[in-house]
C-alpha cells in the first residue's frame, strides 16, 4: 500500500527538500504552498501539487477533501509551512504578532484538526511538526519568533499524550541554523519594526547572529532536515524530538543555564560599545 504524506510550505527549503525525499521514496506526496507556481515544478519529481495557505480554514479542508477522494488516507502531516517576525518585542505591532502566530501556531493547529479524524479512523498516522531550536531558548529580537515555536512545541507535547494509544505519533523536528532563505526573509520582516533606538544593541545582535548562523560550520542543508524528517515518519516509534544540526545540539544546552546567568550574558552584550 503507497503511503500519503501532506506537506506545507513547499515553495523553498526544507518543505520542498521534503516533498522531493518524500516522493523518492515511493510516497504520494502533496506538496503545497501559497502560491501553486511556486510548486509547479515539484509535479515533474512526482509530487501532486496543490496551493494552500494555512491561515485559511477553507483552503485547508479543500485540500484535505482533495487527497481523501484521490488517495482515501493521510499518513503523515509535516507541518512545515512558517515564517520568522524578528525585532524587539516593543517594536513589533500587535498584528505582526497575529499575523506571526496565525502562520506558525494557529496554521499548523487547523491542518492537525483537518486530518486527525483520517488518522483516527486509519488507526495509523505521523504528524511532523518542524519546529526549531528558537522553540526551546529564545534570545533578544527572537520573542515573537520563538514564542510562536515554543507554543507549537508546548501543542505538540500535549497533543501526543492526547493520542497515545490511537496509533498516531506525534513528532517534533527542531533545526538550528539552515542553510535556505528563511533568514533573508525574516530580516525582511524588520522593515515593519519601528527601530527605536533603544534597542540598537537588539538589532546589532541579530544581525551579528545572522551572520553567524550563515556560517557553513554552523548551517545545514535542507536535505538533512529532510532527511530527519521522512525517518521519523518511517519508524513505528519515533522519538517525540529530533534536534537538526550541531548548532542545534550546542544551542540545547543554554536551556540547563540559570536564568540570571543567561540574563546577565544579554546584558554584557547591550553594553558593547
Amino acid at each position: 500500500m503507497e503511503e500519503t504524506a501532506l506537506v506545507t510550505g513547499c515553495s523553498s527549503g526544507i518543505g520542498r527538500a521534503t516533498a522531493e525525499l518524500f516522493a523518492e521514496e515511493g510516497w504520494t506526496v502533496y506538496a503545497t504552498s501559497r502560491d501553486p507556481a511556486d510548486v509547479a515544478d515539484l509535479a515533474e519529481a512526482g509530487c501532486e501539487t496543490a496551493e494552500l495557505d494555512v491561515t485559511d480554514a477553507r483552503d485547508v479542508e479543500r485540500v484535505r477533501d482533495r487527497i481523501l477522494e484521490e488517495t482515501g488516507r493521510v499518513d503523515c502531516l509535516v507541518n512545515n509551512a512558517g515564517y520568522a517576525q524578528y525585532g524587539p518585542l516593543e517594536d513589533i505591532p500587535t498584528d505582526r504578532l497575529h499575523e506571526q502566530f496565525d502562520v506558525n501556531v494557529y496554521g499548523p493547529h487547523r491542518m492537525v484538526r483537518a486530518v486527525l479524524p483520517t488518522m483516527r479512523e486509519q488507526g495509523e498516522g505521523t504528524i511532523v511538526n518542524v519546529s526549531s531550536i528558537s522553540g526551546r531558548v529564545s534570545t533578544p529580537g527572537y520573542g515573537a519568533y520563538a514564542g510562536s515555536k515554543f507554543a507549537l512545541e508546548a501543542m505538540s507535547d500535549a497533543l501526543r499524550a492526547e493520542v497515545e494509544g490511537l496509533g498516531v505519533e506525534v513528532v517534533l523536528v527542531e533545526p538550528g541554523p539552515v542553510e535556505t532563505g528563511f533568514r533573508e526573509r525574516a530580516t525582511e520582516s524588520l522593515e515593519n519594526t519601528e527601530f527605536r533606538p533603544e534597542y540598537e544593541w537588539v538589532y546589532d545582535f541579530f544581525e551579528d547572529r545572522a551572520a553567524v548562523d550563515a556560517d557553513s560550520l554552523f548551517a545545514v542543508g535542507p536535505e538533512e532536515v529532510a532527511t530527519t524528517i521522512h525517518d521519523a515518519a518511517s519508524v513505528s516509534d519515533p522519538d517525540p524530538r529530533y534536534p537538526v544540526g550541531r548548532a542545534a545540539q550546542v544551542m540545547l544546552l543554554a536551556r540547563f543555564l540559570p536564568h540570571r546567568l543567561r540574563d546577565a550574558v544579554y546584558g554584557l552584550v547591550s553594553r558593547l560599545p
